[in-house]
């Protein structure tokens, strides 16, 4: 049997693993933190009256076109009907709370679902609507391509500004974690194509009922134990090295070596493993990666839990709301956990690219709630900052590839592939590295 290490516990990773074991070869993984997951992990805290309450280190989304993470959930034993509340694809807004405005798909067959979704929008004028339904069948015509260096809304130069700050903005967001004046227009073509016309459902919003850690993390390092692997949790890889024939991970042996780890981490590592190589010209290929890995862009993503308290039912009219960012008021979305499993009350409210400090964006997030939600007795209970939580996502942005050099590979949801920062392209970089190392 190979011996492949794996360094880093978060759904690549774990994806990874279990590709190998599953190919019948031996997976030990490693992982500094004590709770498994990456950047899409639990987080552990209390509620308002001191009890221990299980968050999330923020608000993921998932949609029906995420075939992989699906499978790979129904693989160790995870429901996905269970863990998951799916809902048509909805960009609603709280203009008059608590009814909405905004658009919903209803259950049909592609393309039939957005088109009477768009006919159907409310708050837009026939104007908007036949904009956008002349520009996307122009996208479908052109095979949802164009040209990598045009940005979001240099794509949707045709569509009103209302459609722009109501519709593409948001989608945008949620898709690519990137503004749509920065976001490439190739790989929000790509999202579109395939959560739009991958079959019935692929549009739907798939939003978590259970905490992170048991949506995958969790049951992936059960599955993996019970399979022979073995799963290192507290464990920080120091260094990797080679002989020019095998790996050494702190001085153990191994056929090969996958870094999972987020892309800053995997630089470190791939450092120790250049200096190693004997070999210029392939020390100089691992140069390259590197020098790929550190030019990302990193965005900060900061989630605020807030409590409204004395609730005994819903907060919002449905389980997630877009909201209006502007000066002063940060937050894309807001989540009504209560509908989502969690305490009633307990809303997550989302802040893609936040730049400020952890307070003041919290103390804005609970003015935005009250001007836009109408909510005056809001309690902060646990603001959550992911510095790095997600690469900015901009045309003919150059990522890292899956191999460094023989025997040691990268995956991630950074590396080089079709999705932006998503889970799904965390999972799919995984399993594409783990068959590359046993190929």
């Amino acid at each position: 049997m190979m011996r492949i290490a794996i360094i880093g516990a978060g759904w690549a990773g774990l994806a990874a693993a279990i590709a190998v074991v599953q190919q019948g070869q031996h997976a030990i993984v490693f992982e500094a933190a004590r709770v498994l997951g990456g950047r899409a992990r639990a987080v552990s805290c209390t509620d308002s009256q001191g009890a221990p309450l299980v968050l999330d280190n923020g608000q993921h989304i998932l949609i029906g076109a995420y075939t992989e993470s699906l499978r790979l959930m129904r693989l160790v034993g995870v429901d996905p009907a269970t863990v998951l509340h799916r809902q048509a694809l909805a960009l609603e807004f709280p203009d008059t709370f608590p009814h909405t405005t905004g658009l919903r798909l209803p259950d049909l067959p592609p393309p039939w679902d957005a088109v009477v979704g768009i006919l159907r929008a409310r708050g837009w004028g026939w104007r908007d609507k036949a904009a956008l339904l002349r520009t996307a069948v122009a996208w479908r015509l052109a095979g949802f391509r164009c040209a990598p260096e045009a940005t979001v809304e240099q794509l949707c130069a045709p569509l009103t500004r209302q459609l722009i700050d109501g519709f593409i903005d948001p989608l945008c967001v949620s898709a690519l974690n990137t503004p749509a004046r920065e976001a490439s227009g190739a790989v929000f073509l790509r999202v579109l194509q395939d959560s739009l016309f991958s079959g019935r459902g692929g549009s739907n919003l798939l939003l978590p009922r259970a905490d992170l850690g048991m949506l995958f993390p969790d049951a992936a390092a059960r599955w993996l134990q019970t399979h022979g692997a073995q799963v290192h949790q507290g464990r920080r890889v120091q260094a990797i090295t080679t002989d020019g024939v095998r790996w050494q991970v702190d001085g153990d042996t191994f056929d090969a070596v996958l870094l999972a780890t987020p892309s800053t981490e995997a630089v470190r590592l791939a450092r120790s493993a250049q200096a190693a190589i004997r070999d210029t010209a392939a020390a100089a290929v691992v140069q390259d990666w590197i020098a790929q890995a550190e030019a990302l862009r990193h965005l900060p993503i900061t989630t605020v839990y807030a409590l409204v308290p004395d609730t005994a039912g819903s907060v919002l009219p449905c389980p997630m709301l877009a909201l209006r960012p502007q000066a002063g008021q940060p937050a894309q979305f807001v989540f009504d956990r209560g509908q989502l499993g969690g305490p009633a009350g307990l809303l997550a409210f989302v802040v893609s690219a936040s730049e400020s400090d952890r307070s003041r964006v919290e103390q804005q997030v609970l003015a935005q709630a009250r001007s836009q939600l109408g909510l005056e007795r809001l309690q902060p209970l646990q603001t959550v900052v992911e510095k790095r939580a997600t690469f900015a996502c901009t045309p003919g942005l150059r990522r890292p590839g899956l191999a460094l050099a023989p025997g040691l590979w990268a995956c991630g949801d950074y590396t080089e592939g079709p999705y932006p920062a998503t889970l799904e392209g965390a999972v799919r970089s995984g399993g594409a590295a783990a068959r590359l190392a046993l190929a």
